[in-house]
């Protein structure tokens, strides 16, 4: 049998996973679409109406629009902030999604101008913003800030940033893909937070689970402008309808649930305190999503997955990441129905067995 196949076969197998919502197939989709599900034409109507009026709803914006992924949404919201004031520098986090993983489609498709503020590893300051003089059209920031383990500010900071903006005539765009997660770590209603911000985008596949989509909620002559470039850059397809039933499912479902996992994800990171070779990042954790910095290598953590898998029934992570340690390999834990189906202590224990503290290493 090939390692690939022998790898899908241990997977496979597998009845429990630590994290998210557990293994994602076409069948579990599918079962979150109802079958009396009202069909939307070319985004109008159906369902889709129905769940961009509950976004805006939740988020107390005057409108919202469903678009089919996240990319499209950011770009298309931005280019219309962006006219508006006829300036085109956006400012964000070096970690800002548009920055590290789209492939300069803000420059390259909207003429847009990305200037970072602040430093890679921590998060965004007003001390970074205030030396900026140059004409803004939007600031963008990231609720919570994932590449760096799920940290956001203190509300208070968060809001002095926002004032900053408003003060510079600049929009204030929230990335807030994760922010069913950061409405639980600040104890707060997600109205609130968006409040905040002329503009918010939100994610359904990741923390909420559903099929790929989101929405972005604002006001209505800027949802408006977003709805004629969705049709521009290809995003109205003939029917959205799957992806909105989808969203509405899933919202209703784990929506209420988010600080449940926020109080699984600190009793996780307690119980990993005393895990020799096991960093946790931020600790204690401030939203359900952490990030772990683990002694061992790329190889060893591949073949201890897999051991894990075989003797257990535990599915961890598919890899982990690289850091400039090639004996650290970082691994994100978001925490959802999955993880709760086991305790703190049982993940605790899976995650030191994936480790190899320095001691181990020079024994081997």
């Amino acid at each position: 049998m090939a390692a690939d196949e022998e790898l899908s076969a241990i997977r496979a197998a597998c009845t429990k996973f630590v994290t998210g919502h557990g293994e994602v197939t076409a069948q579990r989709l599918l079962a979150t679409i109802p079958v009396d599900a009202e069909v939307d034409l070319y985004g109008d109507g159906g369902v889709v109406a129905a769940l961009e009026g509950e976004i805006a709803e939740l988020l107390g914006k005057q409108a919202a629009v469903f678009m089919p992924s996240g990319t499209m949404a950011q770009q298309a919201v931005l280019r219309v902030h962006a006219d508006q004031r006829q300036r085109r520098t956006i400012v964000f986090h070096p970690m800002c999604h548009l920055e590290k993983h789209e492939e300069e489609a803000y420059q390259r498709l909207h003429g847009l101008i990305g200037r970072t503020a602040g430093n890679q590893n921590r998060l965004l300051r007003l001390d970074d913003l205030t030396p900026i003089r140059e004409p803004v059209a939007a600031l963008l920031i990231e609720l919570p800030q994932r590449d760096i383990g799920g940290q956001q500010p203190s509300f208070e900071d968060l809001a002095a940033q926002c004032d900053w903006a408003a003060q510079a005539g600049a929009a204030r765009h929230l990335d807030g893909a994760r922010l069913w997660e950061s409405a639980a770590g600040y104890g707060r209603p997600l109205s609130e937070i968006a409040a905040l911000f002329d503009t918010v985008y939100v994610s359904f596949y990741k923390g909420i689970g559903a099929l790929p989509g989101c929405c972005v909620a604002g006001p209505d002559e800027v949802i408006a402008q977003v709805r004629d470039w969705r049709r521009r850059m290809g995003g109205t397809l003939h029917g959205l309808w799957p992806s909105a039933a989808s969203a509405r499912t899933c919202l209703a479902a784990r929506l209420s649930s988010f600080p449940k996992y926020l109080e699984h994800t600190r009793a996780i990171a307690a119980a990993l305190s005393s895990v020799p070779g096991v960093r946790v990042i931020p600790d204690p954790p401030q939203t359900s999503m952490m990030h772990l910095l683990i002694d061992t290598t790329a190889e060893r953590f591949g073949k201890a997955v897999r051991a894990v898998a075989a003797e257990r029934g535990v599915w961890a992570w598919d890899q982990a990441m690289a850091t400039i340690d090639q004996n650290v390999q970082r691994l994100e834990l978001s925490v959802g129905d999955a993880t709760c189906e086991l305790s703190a202590a049982e993940i605790a224990d899976i995650i030191a067995a994936l480790a190899v503290p320095e001691a181990r290493r020079r024994l081997d």
